[in-house]
């Protein structure tokens, strides 16, 4: 009984070493070729590879909803053909890689929400900076919080798959 206790415990903790290496942020660094939307944009790394890369803890409004094309405009006025560094962990499931995005010490994820071009992805994140920053672009109006009662694009999604 005791082997199978000790068994279990070095399972536990390979588990929980794996999982922590796989956590593991990985570091890019390239020239935005392009921005898609508000959250979302291609990335040539250093190695000439393409890369498509969802900004993480954002929801920016969609192209085809009030405030997505000013959104988009805003990410690409901040990244457009400029060098920048993104820590990555994972892929989501249309193969891009979900990351922050750092242009010379500047957090653009967390810009994106504090010039009110973006939600706070809240089931992704609950980090105070980001529902700070999305507080006050609210409570100043800025960006999308011009609307009186703007649309979440989760919720524009949503309504667009049940029509």
């Amino acid at each position: 009984m005791n082997r199978y206790r000790q068994t279990g415990r070095l399972m536990t903790l390979l588990g929980l070493f794996l999982l922590g290496t796989a956590a593991q942020a990985q570091r890019l660094a390239g020239v935005v070729l392009g921005v898609h939307d508000g959250d979302t944009l291609t990335l040539q790394t250093d190695d000439r590879q393409t890369l498509k890369l969802r900004l993480a803890n954002i929801d920016a409004p969609e192209l085809s909803q009030t405030y997505g094309p000013a959104a988009r405009q805003g990410l690409a006025n901040a990244v457009y053909q400029r060098r920048v560094t993104v820590d990555h962990t994972q892929t989501d499931r249309y193969g891009r890689l979900i990351g922050h995005v750092d242009l010379e010490g500047q957090d653009v994820n967390l810009a994106q929400v504090a010039k009110g071009w973006a939600w706070v992805y809240r089931p992704y994140t609950s980090d105070p900076v980001f529902v700070q920053a999305e507080r006050d672009a609210r409570n100043q109006r800025r960006g999308l919080w011009q609307d009186q009662n703007p649309m979440a694009p989760w919720d524009f999604r949503h309504a667009g798959a049940s029509k």
